[in-house]
């Protein structure tokens, strides 16, 4: 069983440490988020399973990081553990056109990606606001969702081959680059959504979707969900284009992000309790633009009170797609406010809403909920109007009036941020026991030491 040597004892190992990555790829000093005092950067997969192999030999439990961009306290570390940042290994190895198929090293940024599938027309057919710094590893290890998850499905999905470095430094390699592979167990979806937990993902192999070359945005106000609905059933039907981007803005988070950036539209008086960004993409703009003023007039004609505007150039899409995706927004104005992330079957949105505004209404004088996501597959996310942390007693009433629901209903906790270090007590309440006990069976086979990522997903006892 492993054990965490003081934070002495992991710096007497920095001469070992160097001698796999180099001196100068060795880091102190982590910033108030780590409490390990040390962090190395390997530049391949060879040089992190010889890191691992020396940390497993000295009894040193390890903590991936990636892009740093996660929700749930998945890199959270403690004095003694050593972290071990990918953010070197930021290869595009090959992109192969006729395939669609790109093998990226962990540490690739999503937006360097993209820019380089779209030099072929491609794109990897998943995006999120954080694809600026969000790492290819670390979407594969929290089995990331995003934006166009409706339509090409999330991670887990996209992901045809990976490598990964097993606790005892063994290297696990399966780099398919095809579809089409029944040859035994895939056990590449250990790793996936795994959070580092059960290896760490060091190269990946990705399924790319064509690019279209044009778009069309329309952002409308709504009377109730039910018009949303429509609008996106709307949307998946249509004979032109496809949709990109069915993304909810509820009053009160739209209302915020719109004062931030000093936007507004006379037509567009932000008074609507649901708000619907539709985004169309194909070949022909002008055909992809009288698409979405067909989609606008059935909504109309349908719900007189609702409203819309239709992006008339890049600039305005930019600017609309703007009020959506600054989430930022929220923490500056709330500080370390709470955040969650369900998942719920989209006929059962409206009523969980309704739900989850009168629960937290009645708790503590009365908590308002910000509620935006991606609307065409079910994923809410639920910021709260106070500053964090919450007094333990305050955040389990509020877990209940979130949770309590989701799996009668068929939703999830956790759509795609991930369970980490926050979410472990939500996972132990809400999944089914049988569950449960697999992935304690699976971590403590595969991790007997618990060495990776401990306290992770799982609270397990070293």
């Amino acid at each position: 069983m492993s054990h965490s040597p003081a934070s002495s004892e992991l710096i007497s190992l920095r001469q070992e440490l160097a001698g796999i990555v180099g001196a100068s790829h060795l880091r102190e000093d982590l910033g108030p988020e780590h409490g390990a005092k040390l962090m190395a950067l390997p530049a391949s997969t060879e040089e992190v399973a010889a890191l691992v192999q020396l940390c497993a030999a000295r009894g040193v439990s390890i903590v991936p990081e990636g892009g740093g961009t996660g929700l749930v306290g998945g890199t959270l570390s403690q004095p003694g553990q050593l972290v071990i940042s990918l953010t070197r290994m930021a290869k595009i190895e090959a992109i192969y056109p006729d395939e669609r198929v790109a093998v990226v090293q962990a540490g690739v940024p999503l937006e360097v990606l993209q820019s380089a599938a779209a030099l072929h027309g491609l794109e990897p057919g998943i995006d999120l606001p954080a694809r600026g710094t969000a790492t290819i590893g670390g979407m594969v290890s929290t089995n990331a969702g995003g934006i166009m998850a409706h339509r090409y499905g999330v991670m887990r999905h996209r992901v045809l081959g990976l490598e990964a470095v097993l606790p005892d430094g063994q290297i696990y390699s399966d780099l398919t680059r095809v579809v089409k592979n029944a040859a035994g167990y895939d056990l590449k979806h250990l790793f996936i959504g795994a959070e580092g937990t059960l290896g760490l993902v060091t190269r990946v192999v990705l399924k790319l979707e064509p690019l279209p070359a044009a778009s069309a945005t329309v952002l409308l106000g709504l009377p109730s969900f039910d018009a949303a609905l429509q609008a996106i059933n709307l949307a998946m039907k249509t004979e032109i284009g496809h949709l990109r981007g069915a993304e909810g803005l509820w009053q009160s988070y739209i209302r915020l992000t719109a004062q931030a950036h000093g936007w507004s539209e006379p037509s567009f008086p932000l008074d609507q309790p649901v708000n619907l960004l539709l985004m169309l993409g194909g070949g022909d703009e002008a055909a992809l633009q009288g698409a979405i003023e067909g989609i606008f007039g059935s909504i109309l004609e349908a719900y007189p009170s609702a409203t819309g505007i239709i992006a008339a150039s890049k600039r305005q899409e930019a600017d609309l797609w703007r009020l959506r995706e600054d989430t930022d927004v929220l923490y500056r104005t709330h500080k370390a406010a709470p955040s969650y992330d369900v998942s719920v079957p989209l006929s059962e949105i409206a009523g969980y809403v309704d739900h989850v505004t009168q629960g937290l209404a009645a708790l503590d004088g009365g908590i308002k909920p910000y509620v935006f996501g991606h609307l065409a597959d079910g994923n809410l996310h639920i910021v709260l109007d106070r500053t964090g942390p919450m007094a333990p007693g305050l955040t389990a009433s509020v877990e209940e009036v979130l949770y309590a629901p989701l799996r009668a209903l068929g939703g999830s906790f956790s759509a795609e941020h991930g369970v980490g270090s926050k979410r472990i007590g939500s996972l132990i309440a809400t999944v089914d026991a049988g569950k449960l006990q697999m992935m304690t069976q699976l971590k403590r086979t595969l991790d007997p030491g618990n060495l990776l990522n401990p306290g992770k997903v799982l609270s397990l006892k070293s």
